[in-house]
């Protein structure tokens, strides 16, 4: 089969699922339920797509001529998201977590983020200094759900990967803390998580062998294997499945690698102008600047 790489794009004010090539995208035909509902339709949607792309019967744009979007922008639940999967994130955060400590996990660490996080991989990153102070970045590769399934053994797994893109996991680390250690408010703000570009399909690339690196004002902060994760996309597959229900379209970020701004000595943050990359080895790159944004609004909760 060929090679593909899907997104969700908008030209000239209209939203497309895109393939995209090196510097053209082949725009396909409008149908309800954009990626998502190519996604549902398994390999015979894709094989269908593959031919028309083959034939030249769909409009073909230049890829500057086009806004990436997140390829996934309709979401049947919170997003899903693993914490704690590489030991050297684990261990670095060590007398660091203000003490809400853990002992060292023997299965993986899962939460969710409230589907309104997403953004662009091109869009700014709301940002709003009196909700929080402590905005970090976490650089993670994203698992993207292919089929409907149920208590998924490891072996069968990859049956039911779609693909891989990018997400940077934005996180207020006072928000954590203030919460009980818990984690969904504290990475859960409106306009934080840039997710895409686009999604490669499983087929097309070993994903253990990606390079991850978050890139802050030009500086490499984070730079690791995907294969130093603790836990594999199978394993997290067959946990996070046991009596829970995975449907297609569903994300599931894998988590993120040593040298998190909390983490280092001394601690740095994210602030109003500053940019960010995120970037994978086959898998694009995510570049987003942080943009004041007024999310407390009226609001009458006191963080001092």
């Amino acid at each position: 089969m060929t090679k593909m790489r899907f997104a969700t794009v908008r030209y000239q004010s209209l939203d497309w699922v895109g393939v995209v090539g090196d510097a053209e995208v082949t725009l396909l035909p409008q149908k309800e339920g954009g990626l998502v509902g190519l996604i549902e339709g398994g390999d015979a949607a894709l094989d269908c797509v593959a031919q028309r792309v083959a034939k030249g019967l769909d409009r073909v744009v230049p890829v500057a001529d086009v806004q990436f979007l997140p390829p996934i922008n309709r979401f049947r639940r919170d997003v899903l998201c693993t914490g704690w999967n590489y030991w050297d994130h684990f261990t670095e955060s060590i007398g660091k977590r203000e003490g809400q400590e853990v002992p060292r996990p023997n299965a993986p660490t899962f939460f969710t983020k409230a589907p309104d996080v997403v953004i662009g991989p091109q869009e700014d990153i709301a940002y709003d200094a009196r909700v929080s102070s402590k905005w970090d970045y976490e650089a993670e590769v994203v698992v993207v759900i292919g089929k409907k399934g149920r208590s998924i053994s490891a072996a069968r797994a990859m049956d039911y990967v779609w693909g891989y893109c990018l997400a940077n996991d934005i996180s207020q680390r006072d928000l954590q803390r203030r919460h009980g250690g818990q984690w969904l408010k504290g990475k859960s703000l409106d306009g934080t998580m840039p997710l895409g570009p686009w999604i490669v399909l499983a087929r097309d690339i070993d994903v253990t062998e990606v390079r991850l690196q978050c890139i802050l004002n030009g500086q490499v902060l984070q730079d690791a294997l995907v294969k130093q994760m603790v836990f594999s996309v199978p394993d997290l597959i067959a946990e996070l499945s046991l009596g829970m229900t995975l449907y297609p379209g569903d994300i599931l970020l894998t988590g993120t690698p040593s040298g998190i701004g909390n983490a280092r000595e001394p601690q740095l943050f994210l602030k109003a102008g500053d940019v960010v990359i995120v970037r994978g080895e086959g898998l694009g790159e995510l570049r987003n600047c942080l943009k004041d944004v007024d999310l407390y609004g009226e609001s009458s909760v006191n963080l001092g």
